[in-house]
């Protein structure tokens, strides 16, 4: 590709995200979340099903609109990053710098990535954990963005259920026509120290608005915000 054209294209994804990050602003009022500092993470599903959506450049569409709420957020602007199928993999930070081809750089040219398999959600979810509470310990909240579309193991809310003591919120994104079944338990699953998770199905999620995304992204986030900190899982 020449030059002339990737840096027309890094231009175009700049002036972009700069928007949504003004969209997210706006939402961020709303939900009286302005000032939280919290770190986020997207896990983008590339099991078999997914592949299309890799290679229309939906995904990397989700990882920009994601970037935007990381940015605000996170004190380094950075949004972390996991795939998975049966296997999963830990993928460099994305930030406004690298975010132009970053789908196509560091996923689908990446060939150490397990790409196109079936669902296995709890290993990804324990690397998760383990990244924020023993790697790199901090009272800063954490909130994940879990982009699926169906087929989750039923042992995912044992996962979710052990994790509610951790400073983590999970925000599931179903896409797609399946019926997540598991995904559609979250908010009436029982044995948990607070509501530690949260699903919305977004049948074409690159048919939403920004305005809608952002809404329904930080809806519940709020909610467990108070309650992790009534229960002094986060510093009050």
């Amino acid at each position: 590709m020449p030059l002339e054209t990737i840096r027309y294209e890094e231009k175009n994804v700049l002036s972009s995200i700069d928007l949504r990050k003004k969209i997210v602003q706006i939402t961020l009022e709303k939900k009286n979340l302005t000032g939280v500092i919290a770190r986020v993470g997207v896990v983008l599903d590339i099991t078999g099903s997914m592949r299309n959506l890799y290679n229309n450049g939906t995904v990397q569409e989700v990882v920009e609109r994601i970037l935007a709420v990381a940015c605000k957020f996170d004190d380094n602007q950075s949004l972390d990053v996991w795939v998975y199928d049966t296997e999963f993999s830990r993928l460099p930070p994305v930030t406004e710098q690298d975010l132009g081809r970053y789908v196509f750089t560091h996923i689908l040219n990446n060939r150490t990535i397990h790409k196109f398999g079936r669902n296995n959600e709890p290993p990804v979810m324990e690397d998760i954990i383990k990244k924020y509470t023993e790697e790199e310990p901090d009272s800063t909240p954490v909130f994940i963005i879990f982009i699926n579309d169906g087929g989750v193991v039923k042992s995912t809310k044992n996962v979710i259920m052990a994790a509610s003591v951790q400073p983590i919120f999970w925000q599931f994104v179903g896409i797609g026509n399946s019926d997540f079944e598991v995904l559609k338990q979250l908010d009436t699953m029982k044995g948990r120290l607070v509501d530690n998770a949260n699903f919305i199905h977004l049948d074409h999620i690159e048919k939403v608005t920004d305005e809608d995304l952002y809404d329904q992204l930080l809806n519940e986030f709020p909610l467990w915000l108070s309650a992790a900190k009534e229960k002094r899982i986060l510093r009050a």
